[in-house]
């Protein structure tokens, strides 16, 4: 559980755990987001760019469930295989490399995703992800 004194580096890592635990549990309608609703403010806002199957924006506990289920009728898998903390303060700046295979067409992707990531009194209250190519990834999906 995070605090007003834990410091936004540890939220995110704590928060990729919870993820990766949620993931390995099978995710939506398999696995239960609340492990990961102590790591985000109820008012979180996500945003992702329009051009994926998962677009849009999506906001507080139940938009972020909406959108780990929408990212698990995408990606049959979706690994953050390597991740560099570019900024360590608020917002915090990760560079991640995914590694991901489509559900619908079987097929593998690498790819870079950059994000900005704020974190207030403890908790996770934005995210933006940048994609190199989203036209890619849609592709693929």
């Amino acid at each position: 559980m995070t605090t007003s004194t834990t410091s936004p580096v540890a939220v995110l890592e704590g928060m990729y755990a919870a993820e990766a635990e949620y993931l390995a549990a099978g995710g939506p309608g398999q696995a239960s987001f609340a492990p990961l609703a102590p790591f985000f403010a109820t008012d979180v806002v996500l945003h992702q760019a329009e051009g994926l199957p998962y677009g849009g924006t999506w906001r507080g506990h139940d938009g972020l469930a909406a959108f780990f289920l929408a990212m698990s009728r995408t990606w049959a898998r979706f690994d953050l295989a390597e991740q560099e903390f570019l900024a360590t303060t608020s917002p915090l700046v990760v560079l991640t490399r995914v590694r991901a295979r489509a559900r619908t067409t079987g097929r593998d992707l690498e790819f870079p995703i950059l994000q900005t990531i704020t974190v207030e009194h403890g908790r996770i209250t934005e995210i933006r992800p940048f994609y190199w190519d989203t036209a890619a990834i849609a592709a693929a999906c």
